[in-house]
């Protein structure tokens, strides 16, 4: 892999990986669209570790409050807000977490990089965005409101391994659908990614670990290059993410989606 190639990976899975456009989609489309060689899921999941890296620096505070939280349910003090958090938190994460062990462990996470597939996930997830943050009402945090909104926002997340449905967005729709509130979707759906994405990082350290070419240095440098510069725009997409959800809603990304989705179904028909 070039240089070029490398760097242009980790600037779009930093832009794209909080922003409800799919990252997963983006990555592969890369080497489509120019003709390179396929990164394959190694460099993707460096880029995501450096995405952990820009989330959790980002959410610092909503971190610690989760902190906070366990140690009130451990001091059995499980009303308060924080304990809630951390709660459902912890409720929605092991089924994302299950389906991607299951999908890493079968060699099955190729099975959807199809660009034919991307286009129309891209769409279809896309439209589901814009219904759910058209038409349902704003009700708060998800912790406002019950373990039943966190358990769906978890069963959701376990579409976010196809390519083009995008696990930010999908996250957020299904909150929005269960009435929570804009920015309050965003930041749970934040949340959310720290668990996974620290689950994705860890298979791509230990694939690192047991590959044949562990000593070879220029490959390991790839991976950190791509994981530090996927941090950086990682942290400027959340910045944007959270800006414009608060003033504008859901649609500017929606639109993206449906352009996107339309000139990748033209390419591949054509």
């Amino acid at each position: 892999m070039t240089l070029i190639q490398l760097m242009l990976l980790a600037i779009i899975q930093g832009l794209t990986e909080f922003l409800p456009i799919s990252s997963s989609a983006h990555l592969i489309l890369v080497p489509w669209v120019t003709g390179a060689q396929d990164q394959g899921p190694l460099i993707d999941l460096m880029a995501h570790l450096g995405s952990l890296l820009a989330v959790m620096l980002y959410f610092r505070r909503d971190i610690g409050l989760m902190i906070t939280g366990a140690i009130d349910l451990i001091a059995r003090r499980p009303d308060t807000s924080a304990s809630k958090l951390f709660l459902y938190v912890a409720i929605a994460t092991p089924f994302a977490l299950i389906a991607g062990a299951v999908l890493f462990i079968g060699g099955w996470t190729d099975i959807f990089r199809d660009p034919a597939v991307i286009g129309v996930t891209t769409i279809f997830f896309g439209l589901l965005l814009w219904i759910s943050d058209r038409f349902f009402t704003n009700k708060g945090a998800v912790e406002d409101q019950g373990i039943t909104t966190a358990l769906w926002i978890g069963v959701a997340q376990m579409l976010a391994f196809i390519p083009g449905t995008s696990r930010s967005g999908i996250t957020m729709t299904a909150a929005r659908f269960l009435g929570v509130s804009r920015t309050e979707a965003a930041r749970f759906s934040m949340l959310l990614s720290i668990p996974l994405l620290g689950a994705l990082g860890g298979a791509a350290l230990l694939e690192l670990a047991l590959e044949d070419k562990v000593a070879n240095a220029p490959d390991i440098m790839d991976g950190l290059m791509v994981a530090a510069l996927s941090a950086i725009t990682a942290w400027l997409s959340i910045a944007l993410l959270m800006k414009l959800v608060e003033r504008i809603g859901f649609t500017p990304f929606v639109l993206y989606r449906l352009v996107m989705g339309a000139a990748i179904l033209w390419f591949v028909w054509a």
